[in-house]
């Protein structure tokens, strides 16, 4: 009998790549979908899911599929599954661990060229018609300390592209990497010193329970008065409310964040009132952001920092392979329990 598949929250152009991948496998394709899991019928016998970030799959989520064997979430990070109650249902669930390492790491230097050279208040004026160079003064990257929470795959590439730009890199992870202090003079030092020390601090942690507001509002006074705080990892781990009091009172001279708390309300052309599930703090978050969004030295990009046309194929390619070696061994190539790096 065919095993039963369902792909959702796709673009279209991965459609016939899938199509064609399974053809002589023994799979039947019962949905091929652009719509997340709460906005879409599945029949109740999908034994291989394959989602998104924006499919939430909680106990509830999980028990509609009895037959459900696998789920492969197409990205590094899996917040958006309970992966204890699928493991306890005997579901596995995998990854892509490594597909955006040096697309997201690229994008985060990006930002923080970005903040140090007024990009944002300088676009804005331009688009305008207007071309004084009042108050777009900038500062240079060289000679600056940048601070790198988490030295993992994506952490890592940062660090060899500020390498450089000759600036002087603090680090701090559970980890520390030999090769990151031998290589580009890495020095690894608690987050509190890293925080006080750093003109510039970018974040590359997963979303755990350990790093939910890793970045608060009592940390985050110490920084650095006039630095800059870079977060391409997951919104919760920076918590709003910090960020907010912190710009206002100058602690930041600015903020660029591609994922931050109450994204999902906004993104996806998500219409608020729309909504029927939002919780009185995510909506606060989401709303405090919004503010946020129309300061000249605060950037926020839509959770974009993954999405190239080389980082997509990669994600579809390693998730088909995920798939594929589920099939043919019983196991995914990339399950998440046995992740060790980000």
């Amino acid at each position: 009998m065919k095993a039963k598949l369902a792909f959702l929250e796709l673009e279209g152009w991965e459609i016939p790549t899938i199509q064609e991948f399974f053809r002589e496998r023994e799979v039947e394709i019962v949905k091929l979908s652009t719509l997340p899991l709460q906005e879409e019928e599945l029949p109740e016998d999908v034994e291989i899911l394959s989602v998104f970030i924006y499919s939430k799959l909680g106990k509830e989520e999980i028990e509609r599929f009895p037959r459900l064997r696998l789920i492969a979430t197409r990205s590094t990070g899996y917040d958006h599954i309970d992966v204890a109650c699928a493991r306890s249902k005997g579901v596995q669930v995998c990854n892509v661990p490594n597909y955006g390492d040096q697309t997201v790491a690229e994008y985060t230097v990006a930002l923080i060229l970005s903040l140090l050279r007024k990009l944002k208040p300088t676009f804005d004026r331009v688009s305008r018609g207007v071309f004084s160079r009042e108050g777009l003064r900038g500062t240079d990257l060289q000679g600056k300390t940048v601070g790198v929470i988490g030295t993992g795959r994506i952490g890592s590439r940062v660090v060899k592209i500020l390498s450089g730009f000759e600036v002087r890199i603090l680090a701090h992870d559970v980890k520390e990497r030999p090769d990151l202090v031998r290589d580009f003079g890495v020095r690894y030092v608690s987050l509190e010193d890293l925080l006080s020390s750093s003109d510039v601090v970018t974040v590359h942690v997963p979303y755990t329970e350990k790093t939910h507001h890793l970045i608060n509002r009592e940390n985050i006074k110490l920084m650095k008065r006039g630095s800059y705080l870079v977060n391409t990892s997951r919104g919760p781990v920076v918590e709003t409310e910090a960020v907010h009091r912190a710009v206002e009172e100058g602690i930041l001279a600015g903020v660029a964040l591609d994922t931050f708390e109450g994204e999902e309300v906004w993104i996806e052309e998500e219409i608020l009132l729309a909504r029927t599930d939002i919780s009185a703090s995510l909506l606060k978050r989401a709303l405090e952001n919004f503010h946020l969004l129309h300061l000249e030295n605060v950037i926020l990009t839509p959770h974009n920092a993954y999405n190239t046309k080389e980082a997509l194929f990669r994600i579809l390619r390693t998730t088909l392979d995920n798939i594929d070696s589920f099939l043919r061994e019983g196991r995914p190539l990339y399950p998440v329990w046995e992740v060790k790096g980000r």
